[in-house]
């Protein structure tokens, strides 16, 4: 069965059909750069990351893919590009008229008030009140995490940052856009704003499953009395807000001022992954046809359904001529933390880092953020983390040994099978884990084959070749991918005591105590006990 995949605009499950299955052309909508990118975030990116990984994986079959079985073997190419906003992006972001401030004036507010507090991480690195620093410490602290999590498209743009294009760097592209929307009657000024007019639209509301007559009887909360007066309808959307107060300002025929939130995306995915960019959609469309400027993939949280994708599809439409702008739509759902939404009120908000300070290996962050499919809400747990942390584990010794062994064996052909059966239904990660580690728990003396095998699967997953946690040497023990901890010290300590007056129930009963935290132990060489995940 070729790759299944749910797409919003059709609410419906159907084959993933590339225009050219060869070369895949993908956009996710990236991070906001006025904090660190929190893991309900990375839940979204990670979700992409892995239908990228699959899409290229020999193992995935495409409908309209008719190659030649060699060439089909290879895998496929895929365009993957990310978006940094670094302006534009509301704090009500649900507001048809960008309601609230700019999350990079947000920022400078809160690093300033954590500066004067001498709490502010940011303090020494960055200028509080100038926004572009700001963005350039968030930025580089989003690929640094997004790489540590093996964000291929984070890896890849250190070779080609066009990959990770920035708002900033493509307001004259925003311009120009809006400009065509104007002259093709799509948009039109209203005051010191422009906003696109949404009537003119017909498919507007297909995306999100609203109508226009209810974003009208909704509107009272969305649109402010200031604005409403001028615009045609309360669900025309901001394109440009001349405002020559504002911190991060461009000139442009519609006076100084800031570009709305959804037009970057437009400007930034056809430009870089439409062939001849900008430049050739503004000279031909509506003689070429919008289909030739549409993108394959386009994927985001379930949050950017509305506005923002909405928004940006019928903006892009109607600057090309096309109906979908992409063929496929790919929303992950949110993520909850112990049952519950993230919240810093409830001391359950965290960010990458955090896990990783704590002692967490990337390698367990990323397989629990992508274990549970991406359209039902994710529950991240420590315990669910300390699981994760065993998984990534078993399947490093069942590598380790298979490539030790002596054994070339013979390829796992029936796991592989299942594995791409379920991925292909769908991303069907929780059948396509099964499949691999009832395969590895089977496993007595793991071959060459069996780790090559593991190895190919592990291109989609993306674990194994991240960075593990340094071995820490005590007085008394090796810990191997666990942070120190005295209390295990403690136990460690006493086990040792109860082998030497030869109470081995005492110690058999430390050692299980240490299994029930997740902790394997083991003696080696020079008279420490090595502690790992179990």
């Amino acid at each position: 069965m070729p790759l299944q995949l749910y797409n919003t605009l059709t609410r419906s499950v159907e084959p993933f059909t590339p225009a050219d299955p060869a070369s895949v052309t993908f956009y996710t909508c990236g991070p906001t750069v006025y904090d660190d990118a929190h893991i309900g975030n990375f839940r979204s990116f990670l979700a992409a990351d892995l239908l990228r990984r699959w899409i290229e994986s020999p193992l995935c079959e495409l409908a309209n893919d008719e190659r030649p079985e060699a060439e089909r073997a290879t895998g496929r190419r895929v365009v993957h590009v990310m978006n940094i906003t670094d302006v534009g992006h509301m704090t009500d972001d649900d507001n048809a008229d960008g309601a609230g401030e700019d999350k990079m004036q947000a920022a400078e507010r809160r690093l300033l008030e954590s500066k004067k507090a001498g709490t502010a991480h940011a303090a020494a690195a960055v200028d509080p009140r100038d926004p572009r620093s700001i963005a350039e410490f968030y930025a580089a602290r989003f690929v640094e995490d997004a790489t540590k999590l093996g964000l291929k498209v984070a890896i890849e743009a250190a070779e080609d940052p066009t990959l990770l294009p920035r708002a900033t760097h493509n307001v004259p592209g925003m311009i120009a856009m809006i400009e065509r929307l104007i002259e093709r009657g799509f948009a039109y000024q209203a005051g010191d704003a422009v906003y696109f007019d949404v009537e003119k639209f017909a498919s507007y509301g297909t995306l999100s499953g609203n109508s226009l007559d209810e974003l009208r009887g909704g509107a009272g909360g969305r649109v402010s009395a200031e604005n409403q007066a001028s615009k045609r309808h309360p669900a025309d959307f901001l394109l440009w807000k001349a405002d020559p107060s504002h911190l991060m300002k461009w000139d442009s025929p519609w006076g100084a001022g800031y570009p709305g939130w959804h037009i970057e995306c437009s400007v930034m995915s056809l430009d870089r992954l439409v062939p001849g960019g900008l430049d050739r959609v503004f000279a031909q469309t509506g003689t070429v046809g919008g289909g030739a400027f549409e993108i394959d993939l386009h994927s985001g949280g379930e949050d950017n359904i509305f506005p923002h994708h909405e928004c940006e599809r019928a903006q892009s439409c109607a600057c090309t001529g096309g109906e979908r702008f992409a063929r496929h739509w790919f929303h992950a759902r949110f993520l909850l933390v112990e049952g519950e939404k993230m919240s810093k009120s409830k001391g359950n908000f965290f960010t990458a880092r955090d896990l990783f300070a704590k002692g967490h290996e990337p390698a367990a962050v990323r397989l629990e953020l992508l274990k549970t499919h991406y359209r039902a809400n994710a529950n991240f747990t420590e315990q669910g983390l300390k699981d994760s942390a065993r998984m990534v584990e078993r399947w490093r010794r069942v590598v380790a040994s298979g490539e030790a062994s002596g054994d070339k064996g013979a390829r796992p052909d029936a796991m592989l099978a299942d594995f791409a059966d379920a991925m292909m239904d769908d991303l069907n990660i929780a059948g396509a884990l099964g499949a691999l580690n009832r395969w590895a728990g089977s496993l007595e003396a793991p071959t060459r084959a069996d780790a090559a095998a593991l190895r190919e699967i592990d291109a989609v997953l993306g674990v194994l070749g991240l960075a593990q946690a340094a071995a820490t040497q005590t007085e008394i023990a090796l810990f191997t991918g666990v942070e120190p901890s005295a209390e295990v010290e403690q136990l460690l300590a006493e086990r040792r005591d109860a082998k030497k007056a030869k109470d081995f129930a005492r110690a058999d009963a430390i050692r299980d105590q240490l299994a029930a935290r997740g902790l394997a132990i083991k003696d080696v060489a020079g008279g420490k006990v090595e502690v790992s995940r179990a």
